[in-house]
């Protein structure tokens, strides 16, 4: 009868670890605080922002998360997409506490980390995350109304 127990509660553990997963995975949170610079990317930062992909060779969500970020930086103006391979960088995975790939960090314009994303995430999901990391052009755009009056 106890051996019964153990595979319930092992099953019920795997479970519950199951489920967590998957909420977290590809989730975009807010990652305030780190300041990566050109220099350390070995990259060009993108104008409005950068999102930085960190992959390993044989990662499957790698690839489409590549596929997604390409898109992403197609269509928004100012946004550049940078793919580090998590084995050759292993000073950055450390710095930046990358633990699995694909992990994706968006960078705003000065190369600040706003966002952070473990896993594959949704091109909604993304696009979402770069609206509310990036200022919108038109924001900064000069006002006339004192030209009006």
């Amino acid at each position: 009868m106890t051996g019964v127990w153990v595979v319930l509660a092992t099953l019920a553990l795997g479970l519950a670890i199951g489920v967590v997963r998957m909420l977290r995975d590809g989730r975009v949170r807010d990652r305030p605080g780190d300041r990566l610079t050109e220099a350390s990317l070995g990259a060009p930062l993108g104008e409005r922002a950068t999102l930085l992909q960190f992959s390993t060779a044989f990662c499957q969500p790698c690839r489409a998360t590549r596929r997604i970020l390409a898109d992403v930086s197609a269509v928004v103006p100012g946004v550049t997409h940078v793919e580090i391979d998590a084995e050759s960088r292993l000073d950055l995975v450390r710095e930046l506490d990358i633990m699995r790939t694909p992990t994706v960090l968006v960078l705003d314009g000065d190369g600040n980390i706003v966002k952070r994303a473990s896993g594959q995430p949704r091109k909604q999901d993304v696009l979402a995350a770069l609206a509310g990391a990036v200022p919108d052009p038109a924001s900064h755009a000069p006002s006339h109304e004192s030209d009006e009056k």
